[in-house]
């Protein structure tokens, strides 16, 4: 979560634009939105979020939170890849950044993607439709599989306790490489990741939990947890029975690899 004291000495007379996630990717951190559009509106800047990770899981509201520009993506909500939509605010001067026809008032030239556009406008629909019934269950379930996973010796939470998305369970764990324990995982049918899916094959540190502090030789493994709306308890029961067989394992191998390589 961004330091709004930061963010406001980060401006200068020469800004234009603040571009913040809604929430993170990683972690799932929300950011509080309405502050930093209060900070930008005050400053006269634009003000835009990335809210791929939070549309239809979080409150978003242009007016009351002062944004200018939203940018969200289809497959976060069940969509179809390859589509996605930018709000733009009244009155807001964009600058297109592929040129030819004057599709999209000369913004977004090109035959649009019609099943595309479809499909994404019917998952927001349904997303609409469960609303907050859809966001409690999920938040349930998020918050048992954390408790179920935290209750292993030597883990730790990564990101805000309630602050997060309900969708999202980062967590660390002590004395088990990363790689090891993700395989372990998949081989179990536990589909996770060791960090975004946008750096997943990345063998270098998450900068994110090197941001929040995280000691990654005391925890070299940190694993993503992504819900979805079709998750069921059963299967959070799994994933945590799965998670507290295969740890101790991994971790009395950890151990006697590094005692063979001393």
């Amino acid at each position: 979560m961004i330091n709004l004291d930061e963010l406001k000495s980060a401006i200068t007379p020469k800004t234009i634009l603040v571009s913040v996630m809604a929430a993170n990717n990683e972690i799932g951190a929300i950011q509080n939105i309405k502050e930093i559009g209060d900070c930008c509106r005050s400053r006269n800047v634009l003000f835009h979020t990335d809210a791929v990770q939070a549309f239809t899981k979080i409150i978003l509201d242009t007016k009351s939170q002062n944004i200018d520009l939203i940018s969200m993506s289809g497959h976060k909500i069940h969509g179809p890849k390859g589509i996605g939509a930018i709000f733009i605010k009244n009155g807001t001067n964009i600058s297109p950044i592929i040129f030819g026809g004057s599709q999209e008032k000369k913004i977004r030239p090109g035959t649009e993607n019609i099943p595309g556009i479809v499909g994404f406008a019917k998952a927001v629909e349904i997303a609409k439709r469960e609303g907050n019934a859809g966001i409690e269950k999920s938040t349930k379930l998020r918050d048992k599989l954390i408790s179920g996973i935290l209750s292993i010796k030597g883990t730790r939470l990564n990101g805000h306790p309630t602050k997060r998305l309900c969708i999202n369970v980062n967590i660390s764990f002590e004395g088990i490489d990363g790689e090891s324990l993700l395989a372990e995982l998949n081989k179990n049918g536990i589909a996770c990741s060791t960090g975004s899916a946008c750096s997943a094959k990345s063998s270098k540190p998450s900068h994110v939990l090197s941001a929040i502090g995280l000691d990654h030789k005391k925890y070299p493994a940190s694993i993503r947890f992504t819900l979805s709306r079709f998750t069921t308890d059963d299967e959070i029961d799994y994933a945590v029975k799965i998670v507290n067989e295969i740890v101790p394992k991994l971790r009395e191998n950890f151990l006697k690899g590094i005692k063979q390589g001393c």
